[in-house]
This record gives structure tokens, C-alpha cells and sequence, in this order.
């Protein structure tokens, strides 16, 4: 099958947080938007015939999820990652980023401390913070252009009372797909301390030809403390769906979810979400697998236009999401710097590193899930900047 993800999409007057937001984050409508992560592209044909299905039934009431939306998730994760998942461990949930809140809630106490591994996702911090729990930053460590845990700093993390892990993985933005080793390791020092992990994995189908992920909870036994957050929403590029699940397969972990969800009043979803959700499962896998391909296009096409066009710009080498990490210290600005150089002078808007906390100084993030032609035009406007300057 083909499918044109050259094609150009206009997003403005979409409402569009990516487009239509832009000039109230970067002060200027005058930017090249290449920051909220969600995609250019249009959605997998079975998805959008799912949801103009739903539309044609005029009545659009109170919704249960249905059996079948289960067994094309358990069908998927089964087929394209090896987890055989059990109906029960399933727990349905508004999104991922309300999900991280909702686990802080269900597996911790206010006061006890809550692991983050920085440069790290921004709403990390925030599900910790606002729930009155305690941040206790592991960094990760670059090494020649990789990244990877500090397992020693982890374990006196633990040591030091953490109650609940939080694992990006695959990590935003550092683009890493932790190996089996690594997270085997993650799972013993885990054991050792009793400590309960939230494995969140929304990007768990982004990964680049040639790398695997692995699904904590293959590595785990009955024992673990183990949540782990999955969604079609940026695998199918539904992120403003909503729609995601948590699997736990410890009963009372499954029980304390709910009571959260259950306490604001977050039990059922929307018609439409239900049917793109479904839909991305069953009919999305060669749409997928093209866009795989393509982005890792998009990835090389960068990576060669940075060393010979701007080397003071260094790419760190993503294994997967279609987030690009880019290392600008050699251009030596600090950070209010450096956003003014690719907002003002560039017009290029991208997430500055410094929102994803400790780590992230001197770094932006690129959005490279675009038409090949958009990502040439924001690498030309950089390149035109850095001459100017």
C-alpha cells in the first residue's frame, strides 16, 4: 500500500494547539511550528472511515467500551510487541498524561518521593508536584553522544525511600529505546525495594528500523509492581482522541486506579475515541509501518544537513519517537539565548530543553513528523540565521 506523507495538510483554524497555538507560546505567529508532539500527517484511513461511521449514526450518547476494543488491543500488543495481556489487567483511562497523574495518586502517599529520570517529558514533574509528592530526580548520563540510567544514583534513590518509579519508554526526548539489559536492571533494583514502576510507553510503536522495544512487563514476574500506560494515540497520530489504558495485573493496583478515576468522574469516554481507538488497532499496522520508514527519512535527512551544514548543531541519534534531541552547546548562548535565535531569527519553533528539567540545558527538541519539504525549509531557515548571525 502507499501512503503520501509528503502531502502538505494545512492545520491553521484547526484549533490546533501545534499551529493555531503557536504565537501564544513563542510571542509571534511569524514561526515554522515543529514542537507539540503530535503529527502533519493525515491518520490511517481506517480510523478516519471508523470515525465518519460513528458520525453517520446521529446519536451520540453516553458510550460503553466494547468487548471488541479490548481483544484488538490485546490482538496488537500480542502480534507487534510478544505481551500477552489478560482482559482483567486492562483499566481504561483519558490519556496518558492524565494517567501519570492518576498513578501518583493510586501508588503513592502525599510527602513520599517519586523518581523522575531527566532531560525527561515535562507533565513527569508536574503529576508529582501537584499531588503534594516529593521529585527525586536520576538524571541520565551522556556518554558520546547516548544516553543512558545512572543505575548506581537509581538504587540511592530507592535506597532513600522513593515509592514509585516513573520509566519513559521509550524516552522523550532523548529518543533512547532502553535495551533488555538495561531494564532488567530497572526491575531488580525495583525488587530490592519494594518500589512499584510506571512504565509509560505511549511511543512504544515509534521505534526505527533496526531497534526493538521491549515491554517492561515481559522482563517482570508476579511479584513486580508494575503499571504500565499505553495508547494508539501517537501511534496513529489520534492524540487529541484521548483515549489510553493503563495494565496492571495486580488486582489491588488495578482497584486503586479505578478509585481515582472513578473519583473525578473519568469512568467513559467519547463515541468518536472509542471507534478511532479500535479502529488504529485493527486497520493501522500498514499505514505504521510506512510511516516508520519514512520518519527514519526524515531522521537521516537531519542528521546529514546538521554535519554539513550546521556542525556546531549535533544530532543525538534517536532509536525511537519521532522527537529529535539536539545538542546546541557548541553554539555557545545560554538557553534565553538560544530561544531567540530560533524563534526571532530562525523562525523555527521548537521545545526548548530546558522544559524537560534537569539535563535539558542547551538542547532544543524537533518535531520531525512532517512533510520532508517542511523539515527542509526549518533546517534552511537555521542555516540562514546562523550565517546572520
Amino acid at each position: 500500500m502507499s501512503f503520501d506523507f509528503d502531502r502538505i495538510i494545512a492545520r491553521d483554524g484547526t484549533c490546533s494547539v501545534k499551529h493555531d497555538g503557536s504565537k501564544a507560546y513563542f510571542g509571534t505567529e511569524n514561526v515554522l511550528p515543529l514542537w507539540v508532539a503530535d503529527m502533519d500527517f493525515a491518520a490511517p484511513e481506517a480510523v478516519t472511515q471508523a470515525l465518519l461511521d460513528r458520525a453517520a449514526h446521529p446519536v451520540y450518547g453516553y458510550s460503553l467500551y466494547p468487548e471488541s476494543l479490548y481483544d484488538a488491543l490485546i490482538a496488537w500488543l500480542k502480534n507487534r510487541h510478544g505481551w500477552a495481556v489478560e482482559r482483567e489487567w486492562i483499566v481504561m483511562a483519558p490519556g496518558v498524561v492524565p494517567s501519570l497523574f492518576a498513578t501518583v495518586m493510586a501508588c503513592t502517599q502525599p510527602g513520599d518521593a517519586v523518581i523522575v529520570q531527566t532531560p525527561v517529558y515535562f507533565p513527569f514533574f508536574s503529576a508529582v508536584t501537584t499531588n503534594g509528592r516529593r521529585l527525586a530526580r536520576n538524571p541520565l548520563r551522556l556518554d558520546s553522544g547516548r544516553y543512558s540510567m545512572d543505575f548506581d544514583h537509581l538504587e540511592q534513590c530507592a535506597l532513600d525511600g522513593a515509592r514509585l518509579l516513573m520509566l519513559c519508554s521509550p524516552h522523550n526526548p532523548v529518543g533512547r529505546v532502553w535495551s533488555r539489559l538495561e531494564l532488567d536492571q530497572v526491575l531488580r533494583i525495583a525488587r530490592r525495594h519494594d518500589m512499584t514502576i510506571l512504565s509509560d510507553e505511549i511511543h512504544a510503536d515509534l521505534v526505527y528500523p533496526g531497534q526493538q522495544h521491549t515491554a517492561l512487563a515481559i522482563l517482570a514476574n508476579d511479584s513486580d509492581k508494575l503499571i504500565t500506560a499505553v495508547a494508539p494515540s501517537k501511534t496513529f497520530n489520534i492524540p487529541g482522541l484521548g483515549l489510553s489504558c493503563l495494565i496492571a495485573p495486580d488486582p489491588a493496583h488495578r482497584a486503586a486506579l479505578q478509585e481515582v478515576f472513578a473519583s473525578l468522574h473519568m469512568e467513559n469516554f467519547n463515541p468518536f475515541s472509542i471507534a478511532a481507538f479500535e479502529a488504529g488497532y485493527r486497520g493501522g499496522e500498514a499505514w505504521l509501518d510506512s510511516l516508520l520508514v519514512y520518519l527514519a527519512g526524515n531522521r537521516d535527512f537531519v542528521r546529514d544537513y546538521l554535519t554539513v551544514h550546521l556542525p556546531d548543531i549535533r544530532l543525538i541519534e534517536p532509536e525511537g519517537t519521532y522527537l529529535l534531541w539536539l545538542d546546541c552547546r557548541e553554539m555557545v548562548m545560554d538557553d534565553v539565548q538560544l530561544r531567540e535565535f530560533f524563534v526571532q531569527q530562525a523562525h523555527v519553533g521548537m521545545n526548548p530543553g530546558t522544559a524537560f528539567g534537569i539535563g535539558g540545558s542547551g538542547f532544543m527538541r524537533l518535531n520531525i513528523a512532517s512533510s520532508r519539504a517542511v523539515i527542509f525549509d526549518a533546517l534552511g531557515r537555521i542555516s540562514q540565521a546562523f550565517k546572520a548571525r
